[in-house]
């Protein structure tokens, strides 16, 4: 049966499914940086992936653009019901005693706490241009916005993320005293 209709497997099918495979892993990574859990990073990714098979015929021409520009929408709409639910804490995790591989991930942990302190745009400029690795004009395209405004989110995002770490920094240097 067709993902796109009720007849038979075509040749849009095929497209589709290597669209999937060569990409899905890219773009759970970059739904992983949005949201910050695992979970919902699929359930977006999931959700994203459905959305563009539906419009594929729209998508088709540049299907990753598309894609991550759902992405990034969903990821908003989904911060937006979340801002209106009670927020839940996670409990403090104990780090881990010695070595190098604690070491990176205290920094990643470090770096996601901080990701997710910015501003919503911020982080999703933050995530698109570093982590997804993209240009200014397709961070711009994936965000509905200017490249302007791409540069000045990236540029506010990077000097709060420093004031973030530094001050995790602080912290650390405080606290083993």
């Amino acid at each position: 049966m067709s993902l796109f209709g009720n007849g038979p497997r075509n040749e849009l099918d095929t497209v589709f499914e290597d669209f999937v495979a060569a990409r899905s892993a890219a773009l759970l990574r970059t739904a992983y940086l949005l949201t910050g859990d695992r979970g919902h990073a699929e359930d977006l990714l999931q959700t994203t992936l459905l959305r563009t098979a539906w419009r594929w015929q729209a998508a088709s021409a540049q299907p990753e653009a598309y894609a991550r520009r759902v992405l990034v929408n969903l990821s908003r709409d989904r911060r937006r019901n979340l801002g209106r639910r009670v927020r839940e804490e996670a409990a403090p995790a104990e780090p881990p005693a010695v070595g190098d591989a604690v070491q990176r991930i205290a920094d990643r942990e470090a770096l996601l706490t901080a990701l997710r302190q910015l501003p919503e745009r911020q982080r999703e400029v933050v995530v698109l241009r570093y982590y997804a690795d993209l240009p200014v004009a397709e961070t711009a395209l994936a965000m509905g916005c200017s490249e302007g405004v791409v540069k000045s989110h990236t540029s506010r995002a990077l000097n709060r993320l420093r004031a973030l770490l530094g001050a995790a920094e602080d912290r650390e240097v405080h606290h083993a005293e």
